[in-house]
């Protein structure tokens, strides 16, 4: 995608095809308030009366969008990512028995990643999937049983991005949960400059960083 105009366009066809705005603004890697303005701007959902949809219909907001389908798109290339990435994690040692990739994006990326350190993997579906409008904290995630379970491991997790933090803390909450103990966790970009979560630290093979002034 070279262009807002293509990010609209592909928030509609998203939309179109059923997915939330959460949803959509995992695929499109960016903030659930950008994927809110897209979908309106794209005319693919009826403009909403509530203050804080109607506060991010009035102005584009600040986000970056960050396209890596050159290295998803190809599995050797994600095989080179998911090696150095796991690099970053091995100096937590070798105790670790456990992966955690969020879905969608961080999930195969978890799987490469669990594979080079000799983990189990597990992933966490965000509370964002679910997302329309409104309060986010009134929903909940959920760990797949088709993978492996928490089971009082200590563990890594992986995401492609970081937009605010809000879904990787949210990760690490539903983990200690569980009994659980994250040790650190690691993004292809950061787009926020996060280097802690929670006690947790964060990881990422690239630092996005937005430089300018506010309008």
């Amino acid at each position: 995608m070279k262009n807002v105009d293509d990010l609209i366009e592909s928030a509609a066809e998203l939309a179109e095809r059923g997915l939330s705005k959460g949803e959509i603004a995992d695929e499109l890697n960016v903030s659930r308030e950008t994927a809110s303005w897209l979908v309106e701007r794209s005319g693919a959902a009826p403009q909403a009366t509530s203050r804080s949809t109607t506060t991010t219909s009035a102005s584009s907001p600040q986000d970056i969008h960050v396209d890596w389908s050159a290295i998803g798109r190809d599995s050797k290339r994600m095989g080179s990512i998911a090696e150095a990435m796991a690099d970053l994690l091995a100096k937590h040692g070798e105790d670790v028995d456990l992966t955690i990739g969020i879905e969608k994006a961080g999930a195969p990326i978890a799987t490469l990643i669990a594979r080079e350190l000799g983990t189990d993997l597990g992933t966490y579906t965000p509370a964002k999937h679910q997302w329309e409008e409104g309060d986010i904290e009134d929903l909940g995630g959920t760990f797949s049983r088709n993978f492996a379970g928490i089971r009082d491991r200590e563990c890594y997790i992986v995401d492609d991005t970081i937009t605010s933090g809000t879904t990787m803390q949210e990760t690490i909450d539903a983990i200690r949960a569980e009994g659980g103990e994250p040790l650190a966790c690691i993004v292809l970009a950061d787009k926020q400059g996060v280097e802690e979560l929670d006690g947790v630290p964060v990881y990422s093979l690239l630092q996005v960083i937005s430089v300018g002034k506010d309008e």
